[in-house]
This record gives structure tokens, sequence and C-alpha cells, in this order.
């Protein structure tokens, strides 16, 4: 299969970008405002009190929850016009035109394409990932399980969507490691045998990079956001560098693969944007 058919299986991993918060609205969309970072009372200042020197300090589970809450991305149907560099040990594409459209919880639509023709369409549900190649008229179907045995690294439906829009990956429990790093909190899960490392600012409360690492393979995925932009009362990354680092299971070395998403537009709207795919009957599968 092609090599944007390879762009596509990675794409996969991550798909749309959403970080640095930027001060300038370079990409903004229509006039929407950066909105200011909301003080929260539950990390207000605590009143200094006399403490015996073998008492310990016990933070509350209320203020580190608030300490560590993203100002997630919520919606219905969001849109993207983006461009797509790849590159791998044996890939090297730069700026490809790709558009994504997603039904929250539900799908992923995306189109490649090369010189104003298209070239891949791509469904994914939480289930599948249909792959269509338009030059040699053929299509894949994946599931989840397949693709993590591909890249070595565990994929998922809900991780790719919490990737598209900056949010966590993983739901925030009681208990789970915060701790200060610099100007940004890390909040540090364990999630079945992959560490996952969220540094989040505190400032913005915005996602700024993730790192899961995969305790058996010590694979490791590390997602860096940039370029965050207003968009209704959200702001979104629209840049983001996906680096995966992963021993082959072919023969046993090391490989990098990095893809990074740069948007032109993205669009949080209400109504369905529609999600066109059809399998043409003379389309051959491939395995």
């Amino acid at each position: 299969m092609n090599k944007y058919l390879c762009v596509i299986g990675l794409l996969v991993t991550l798909l749309s970008s959403e970080g640095c918060r930027r001060r300038h609205m370079s990409h903004s969309t229509g006039s929407a405002v950066v909105p200011s970072p909301t003080p929260d009372s539950t990390i207000a200042t605590r009143p200094t009190a006399t403490i015996p020197a073998t008492t310990p300090t016990v933070v509350r589970p209320d203020i580190e929850e608030a300490r560590t809450r993203v100002a997630e991305i919520d919606f219905q149907y969001l849109t993207t016009k983006s461009k797509l560099s790849f590159k791998s040990p044996s890939q090297d594409i730069d700026n490809a035109n790709v558009s994504i459209r997603v039904q929250k919880d539900s799908l992923i639509w995306l189109s490649v394409s090369k010189l104003g023709i298209e070239a891949v369409r791509g469904l994914i549900t939480p289930d599948s990932i249909t792959i269509i190649d338009k030059i040699h008229k053929e299509y894949t179907v994946y599931d989840f399980p397949t693709l993590s045995k591909q890249f070595n690294f565990q994929m998922s439906f809900q991780l790719l969507q919490a990737l598209i829009v900056g949010n966590l990956p993983f739901p925030k429990r009681p208990a789970q490691l915060i701790k200060n790093e610099g100007n940004e909190l890390l909040l540090r899960q364990t999630e079945g045998q992959a560490l996952v490392e969220n540094y989040i600012g505190e400032q913005d409360r915005k996602l700024k990079k993730l790192a899961i690492t995969e305790q058996p393979t010590k694979n490791t995925l590390r997602l860096d956001y940039e370029d965050f932009t207003a968009l209704t009362n959200f702001l979104v990354p629209y840049t983001s560098l996906l680096t995966l680092d992963y021993q082959s299971k072919t023969d046993g070395q090391s490989r990098q693969t990095q893809l990074r998403l740069k948007h032109t537009k993205v669009e949080l709207v209400s109504t369905s944007p529609g999600f066109p795919f059809t399998l043409p009957t003379n389309y051959e599968r491939r395995p």
C-alpha cells in the first residue's frame, strides 16, 4: 500500500492536534477572545497556621483536584483543515493536506489529498479503522489490537479522541501523584501496563505535553502541544508534534516515527458536517 496508507496508520495515533498558550492569535478563528485564567477559590493561598514540627502537612484532596483540573474542550462535532508532515525510517512526507471531522465518542473521519486529488479516505470508530486507497483502488480494515501490534504500542479510540482535542487521555482518579515541575503540574497515572505523565500549565490549565511509557517494552509516545489559539470559549492548539519511539518486533532495532500536524482552520459545530464513506464494490481488500 502506498505511503499515504502508512501515514494514516500512524495518523490513527494522533490525527489532529490539540500546549503552550500563545499571546498572539495569528490563527484565531472569528472574533473569539482568549479567556483569562479564572482564579479558583479552592487554590487560593491558605492562611498560615502553626503546625508542630512533628506533624506532617496534609493536602486536602479537593485542593489537589482543583490544581490539576484541565481546561478541556467540550464539543459535539469538530472539523479541521490541516497540514501533515510525517517521518519514519522508511517514509518522509512534508505538508500533505488533511481534512478531519469528529463526532464526539463515535466517529473520526479523515481525507488526505495530494496535488488537489484525494488519495486516501479513512473512518475510525471505537471498534475499527477502515482506510480506502483511491489511487490503487483498494482498502484495508484494522482493529485496535492489530494496530497496537503493528506499532508495538497500545492504541485505542478513546486515546485518539483525547489527543485530538488536548484533553486528558485517561480520567483522573483520587490519590494519583501530583507534583510541581517548574511552571507546570505533573499528573502521573498508571493505566494497565503504561505510565502516563501529563504536564498541565498552572495558569491556563491546558495540557502542555503528554508522555506514555509502556512498562514491559519501554516504548514511548510523546506529544508536545503548541500555538494555542482562541476558539469560542476554548484554547485550541494549532500545532502538535507526536514522537513514537519503539522497538521493532521484526528485527529488535529501535525505531522512531514523528508526525507533525499544523491546523490552518478549526471549527466546533453543533450540526453534523457529514461523514461520507462508501466502499466501492470494485476495490480489492488488502490483508
